[in-house]
């Protein structure tokens, strides 16, 4: 174990600030987060790790807190045995996407906007907590973990890539500015934090296929090019780009404990 695998987690999170002259020009922010590609779609009920951990723990009629829930692919992948889900998102946006799912579902909903862990106070305790996909963005996680503990009743059930999410435009990176991105941190360092904190969490490893070949399309060249500080005049290159280097499957991983 590192002596301080925190201190490790939050500089190897520095090392992926993009390059002050490249941000300085940037045309607009590349930290986007399209609400359209979070919005819940297909069947819900895959069998992974993340979703069976957390059924494992569930009671019928049982609740759910999701943490940075976006549409709320996690906590409706529950739905059901869970009756009521509460989700917690910075984006307004998302929390209204999550609102509408729930409704649709006919599933007891409470929304929570800001700040993980700031708006923990008002947060109500859950059965389940399940948190997707935000791990890489929260560089104190000391007092995230602390908090999903606190608010789990039985379980609570992390998901992550194994390696930074970003981690699939390190090539365009390297092509298009000639910056070499980093290789940390890594799930592995995430399980190592939350058990620093004398968590029993355990951690599995899984595979996504990659997605079906389809056309690249005009609102990935946009997403892409944005993430990458690239002006309007180079979205042939990005396309091109992309079409040579399609979308491989993800390798994810799933981190979970007992309250």
């Amino acid at each position: 174990m590192s002596a301080d695998p925190f201190a490790k987690w939050r500089e190897d999170l520095k090392s992926w600030a993009i390059p002050q002259h490249i941000l300085d020009a940037a045309p607009e922010s590349p930290w986007i987060h399209p609400v359209e590609n979070f919005t819940p779609r297909g069947d819900l009920r895959v069998e992974v790790p993340s979703r069976l951990r957390a059924l494992e723990a569930l009671p019928e009629g049982g609740s759910v807190l999701d943490v940075g829930c976006g549409g709320g692919r996690a906590a409706f992948g529950l739905v059901p045995p869970a009756a009521s889900v509460v989700g917690v998102d910075q984006q307004r946006a998302m929390l209204d996407v999550f609102a509408r799912e729930a409704a649709a579902r006919r599933v007891q909903c409470t929304t929570v906007s800001g700040d993980w862990p700031a708006v923990s106070a008002p947060t109500p305790a859950c059965d389940v907590v399940v948190c997707h996909h935000v791990f890489y963005n929260v560089q104190d996680l000391a007092p995230f973990v602390t908090e999903l503990s606190a608010h789990a009743r039985r379980r609570v059930v992390v998901e992550l890539p194994r390696r930074h999410p970003l981690s699939s435009l390190s090539g365009a990176w390297d092509h298009f500015w000639g910056v070499v991105r980093p290789g940390n941190p890594t799930a592995e360092d995430a399980l190592e934090c939350v058990r620093a904190l004398g968590v029993d969490a355990h951690l599995e490893t899984f595979s996504e296929p990659p997605p079906a070949a389809r056309e690249v399309t005009d609102a990935d060249v946009r997403h892409t090019r944005v993430r990458l500080c690239l002006p309007s005049d180079r979205d042939d290159d990005v396309r091109t780009w992309l079409e040579a280097n399609p979308r491989p499957g993800r390798q994810l991983a799933t981190i979970w404990w007992d309250a």
